[in-house]
């Protein structure tokens, strides 16, 4: 990570949390100066102070870190409001529902941006009884693959994992599915609406 958490941020926080340096000084077991010291930059809080500082302001730490908050407004839980974060380093997929400050291997992650399936990407979907069989023409190979394929729905999100010399198909409960998504590591998320 190459940044740490700034006494602007700090102050930010505190005044929206409606404290007086004195009463986060106090909840801490620091001095008001201390405080002080943080908002002017002439110190940084200790990193064992973090995780009591993100519970006092009620944020997560990478919150603090990034020195913006995650309000989210997705109360009803509508899995059609998905995100997806993929690390460039390990690859590793993570799905919200939601806003979300991501972190993996110390990078701050961006939500992917589906683009609409093209001709490198052709996917053909086929109903077999209550299922979707799901079939993309791509390769298959270590170094350009199709990393997973998820099916998403008003309720319900299935998502299945796929590996490099394998086939880039699966099979997805019907179940009210109106969108496919899938993830190519080169050229990164792309969706087919079935309910065209």
């Amino acid at each position: 990570m190459n940044q740490y958490i700034t006494g602007a941020i700090i102050r930010q926080l505190r005044e929206n949390s409606h404290l007086t340096q004195a009463e986060l000084a106090e909840k801490l077991c620091v001095s008001d100066k201390t405080v002080s010291k943080w908002e002017t930059a002439k110190g940084y809080p200790d990193i064992s102070l973090l995780e009591s500082l993100a519970q006092i302001f009620n944020v997560s730490v990478a919150e603090l870190f990034s020195g913006s908050t995650v309000q989210n407004s997705n109360i009803s839980a509508n899995m059609m409001r998905s995100k997806f974060y993929v690390c460039p380093v390990c690859g590793n997929c993570i799905h919200t529902m939601g806003e979300a400050v991501i972190y993996c291997h110390g990078i701050l992650l961006t939500p992917c941006q589906a683009e609409e399936s093209d001709v490198k990407h052709k996917i053909t979907v086929e109903q077999i009884e209550d299922e979707y069989f799901i079939h993309i023409q791509h390769d298959m190979i270590k170094t350009h693959y199709i990393s997973f394929i998820a099916a998403l729905s008003s309720d319900k999100i299935q998502m299945v994992k796929l590996y490099p010399e394998g086939n880039a198909e699966v099979r997805f409960k019907m179940n009210g599915v109106s969108q496919i998504l899938f993830y190519c590591n080169r050229d990164g998320l792309f969706y087919f609406d079935i309910r065209k």
